[in-house]
């Protein structure tokens, strides 16, 4: 499979049509530019450390998502319904421009695009599509959970709590379709009434089923 980058197309202002971010965009670049990282060594692709790394963390997850939601769309499952099919491609425009706001604003502090493997899935089939969304959106709202205390921007982390809501939300649409009243269950909402919350290493450790490039996480912030 070819690199994602070269794969996935938008318009080119979706990003700024999405977030309104602008400003914010160009202070990361600002600080991508102080902060280089080689990222490609014979230990895969380095993230990065500090909050370039967690950015780029989760620019891996959102080139992971779009590149997944942008094939259920190309090849749509049996019996897929038009309510489905204007929402799922709602939920691939949203993906797409998480996607290239991360690449745009990391600018040359970006990972490359990443290949992905998506041999287990049935595309043709409407339970393996939304399986496999379901286990997507929950693991991401689990990484941004986990991630969020290691972000040390508070910029950074207003824009994560941004796109956290949105991940959420699509969890709970693909869990409605599945099966209605699931959106907040227990098996992603504990005691507490808290969603839970992965770190990197656990998140790359399941993500990586469906990456075929190497990742190196080893600079990442801890705590």
């Amino acid at each position: 499979m070819s690199k994602l980058n070269e794969e996935l197309i938008i318009q080119p202002l979706s990003r700024r049509k999405f977030f309104g971010y602008a400003g914010l965009a160009s202070g990361l670049v600002i600080a991508a530019a102080c902060n280089k990282d080689d990222n490609n060594s014979s230990d895969g692709v380095n993230l990065g450390s500090d909050d370039i790394g967690i950015l780029n963390y989760a620019y891996a997850l959102e080139q992971l998502e779009a590149a997944f939601y942008t094939q259920v769309i190309m090849t749509q499952y049996s019996g897929i319904s038009a309510a489905e099919t204007a929402l799922l491609t709602d939920i691939r425009d949203h993906e797409v421009a998480h996607r290239e706001f991360f690449k745009n604003a990391l600018g040359n502090m970006a990972i490359p695009g990443l290949e992905v493997n998506f041999s287990s899935i049935n595309f043709g089939s409407r339970d393996s599509v939304l399986a496999t969304a379901k286990a997507f959106e929950d693991l991401g709202v689990s990484a941004y959970n986990g991630a969020g205390k290691l972000i040390k921007s508070p910029d950074y982390l207003v824009l994560a709590g941004k796109i956290v809501s949105v991940e959420a939300r699509h969890a709970a649409y693909i869990r409605d379709l599945i099966s209605n009243g699931s959106f907040a269950d227990n098996t992603v909402i504990d005691v507490n009434g808290l969603d839970k919350s992965r770190t990197p290493n656990e998140v790359l450790a399941i993500a990586g089923t469906y990456i075929k490039t190497k990742i190196n996480a080893s600079n990442l912030p801890t705590s």
